[in-house]
């Protein structure tokens, strides 16, 4: 517990000595963001924590976390992370504290990092599947048609294709994963869950599961009431969550997010067990921080609500949002995995749609006649890429950025100039990123856009 809380420590000294060094919320000095992404990096250090005198997590075998729980005669799993070969490794890390045979897995929710190693922890027999009755459900419904966008978007999202010396980590999970057996461990549940607060008694050990859903549809928490301990799934872990997912998903309920752990709050419980990162053992600690982590969440969803019934688009609301103070200095509220923009523009779209009400952006004009006009109103094409080469050498990465999108429309434009500023510019705005999907997907399309693997429809 001490390394866990030394680690939030660290990183939020670390936020604090930044006031003021960047007009954008997660970008700052580039050595402050890699030192930051370097303290985060401590949540998901392999090894396996023992929570309880009966219950064992192992954190950084994969992304996400798995969980013993030793009962009389077996042992019951929470969640096997993503493919057979990471969860085997946890099990033999598992078989230091029991050799007892697995008598039942539990699935927190169906994303794909929870869910894939089922096989490994089925060495003798065929033990009970528990999962909510609507599992399978944690994308909401995101059509599949879009899966090809998708998965190219979750590549970047993750890094999973920077090389050794551009990566840092994903978040709340270590870079470096063994993916290619993804999802081959996987069994379909035997026990569907529906009723709120379901009791079990399995190997002796009393559990009860609650519906809780947040990041997913289908997600549950399992508490257990004797020894006090809380699996909170994905719904909890250090980071502010993300309410929306770069990658691209469905609309998250952010309300029901806060609602669950809010719900989870209640238990009080003394361990707390996140689907990813370090637990927290300290039993203060573990009831504030979901406490706040409700509160944050619901922060951020009143303030855009208020902002939507003002009058306002999402653009200038995610630039206005901000958590409340006692809030700010939460180590676990930390923006390393979700940011708060990110989840305003969620949070509009989710409500209202794409269009923000403003009559001139209900017909906007076509890039490539926006890109036009924008060069006769610089002076000409030259003007204007005179003015992107420049915001690049003062390091206005961003505005570097947007006009290099407008230059490569152009039919008279230097396209080779504007597709090497973008390289630049996403370095630049990469390099000082300390939320990590955020600088993984700067620098992963930096890299597509020089090394010519993408298409000038994306450029």
């Amino acid at each position: 517990m001490k390394k866990a809380l030394t680690t939030l420590a660290l990183s939020l000294a670390v936020v604090l000595a930044m006031s003021g060094t960047s007009a954008a919320r997660t970008q700052v000095e580039p050595q402050t963001a890699l030192k930051m992404l370097n303290n985060q990096n401590r949540q998901f250090e392999q090894q396996v924590v023992k929570v309880a005198d009966n219950v064992f997590v192992a954190v950084g075998f994969h992304g996400a976390n798995t969980s013993m729980i030793v009962g009389d005669n077996g042992v019951i799993i929470v969640d096997t992370l993503k493919g057979p070969a990471s969860a085997a490794k946890a099990m033999q890390a598992f078989r230091e504290y029991s050799d007892k045979p697995v008598k039942a897995i539990i699935y927190t929710h169906s994303h794909g990092d929870h869910i894939g190693g089922a096989a490994a922890f089925m060495e003798n027999g065929t033990p009970e599947i528990y999962a909510t009755a609507d599992f399978g459900s944690a994308e909401g419904g995101i059509n599949k048609d879009v899966n090809p966008v998708k998965g190219k978007r979750n590549v970047r999202q993750f890094g999973r294709k920077l090389p050794p010396d551009q990566q840092t980590n994903r978040g709340v999970a270590p870079a470096g994963t063994h993916d290619t057996d993804g999802g081959n461990g996987f069994v379909l549940p035997t026990i569907l869950v529906s009723e709120d607060g379901y009791k079990a008694v399995i190997a002796g050990v009393e559990l009860e599961f609650y519906l809780s859903p947040g990041e997913t549809d289908d997600a549950l928490f399992v508490w257990m009431p004797n020894e006090k301990v809380l699996f909170a799934g994905d719904n909890f872990y250090s980071s502010f969550p993300n309410l929306y997912a770069i990658r691209g998903t469905a609309y998250r309920d952010v309300l029901n997010w806060s609602g669950s752990v809010a719900k989870m709050a209640t238990f009080k419980p003394q361990v707390l067990v996140p689907g990813h990162t370090m637990p927290i053992l300290d039993p203060a600690i573990a009831e504030t921080a979901l406490q706040n982590y409700s509160e944050a969440i619901r922060s951020v969803y009143d303030q855009t609500v208020k902002g939507i019934n003002a009058g306002k688009g999402p653009d200038q609301i995610a630039h206005e949002v901000e958590l409340p103070a006692h809030l700010k200095d939460q180590p676990y509220l930390i923006e390393f995995y979700g940011t708060v923009p990110h989840a305003v523009r969620a949070i509009y779209a989710g409500l209202l749609g794409w269009y923000d009400g403003n009559p001139t952006t209900l017909n906007p004009l076509e890039p490539r006649l926006k890109a036009r006009k924008m060069a006769e109103l610089a002076g000409g094409t030259q003007k204007l890429a005179d003015q992107m080469s420049t915001a690049l050498a003062k390091n206005d990465y961003q505005w570097a950025l947007e006009l290099s999108d407008q230059l490569k429309w152009l039919d008279d434009g230097d396209r080779e100039l504007a597709r090497s500023v973008k390289v630049q510019a996403l370095r630049g705005l990469g390099a000082r990123e300390y939320n990590a999907p955020n600088r993984n997907y700067y620098l992963s399309y930096a890299n597509e856009l020089e090394s010519g693997e993408l298409s000038e429809v994306w450029f």
